[in-house]
């Protein structure tokens, strides 16, 4: 099932979905990004990933506009032990390098600091390729 989340004037700014095919959870994030709309996305993509025991996150940020440095002590602090503690253990983060989200996303990724598996790429198929080696990896454990 996909979930649409709309900001305030009504346009979709997070698209999320388990992906059975490839067993991860996919998400789409577009557009500006506030600190109430990505603590309700966030939020929005734990129930895939705690309803299919998923451990795999394809977070796609090649749409996103802007920075979005306030919401990465919250991602950090907040967001990424629950998720980690329901069983996520790698995190595909994809973005535009030139962006200032790309920038972001850095910064997240240093908070994180080894907690659980996370790469950032400039491509999605190569973040694809990732989740799947690290599945692959995972088989029969």
């Amino acid at each position: 099932m996909t979930t649409e989340l709309k900001n305030s004037f009504g346009k979709v700014y997070l698209t999320t979905e388990y992906d059975a095919t490839n067993g991860w959870v996919y998400n789409n994030w577009t557009g500006y990004q506030t600190f109430s709309g990505i603590v309700v996305g966030a939020d929005a993509c734990l129930l895939p990933l705690q309803e299919h025991h998923c451990a795999y996150l394809l977070n796609d940020n090649r749409e996103v506009v802007g920075p979005w440095n306030h919401a990465v002590e919250w991602i950090v602090t907040d967001w990424a032990p629950r998720a980690i503690a329901q069983g996520l253990t790698h995190f595909a983060n994809v973005v535009s390098p030139e962006s200032m989200a790309a920038l972001s996303a850095e910064a997240m990724r240093l908070g994180l600091d080894g907690q659980l598996q996370m790469r950032m790429f400039g491509d999605i198929d190569e973040a694809r390729d990732w989740l799947r080696k690290a599945q692959a990896g995972n088989a029969g454990k």
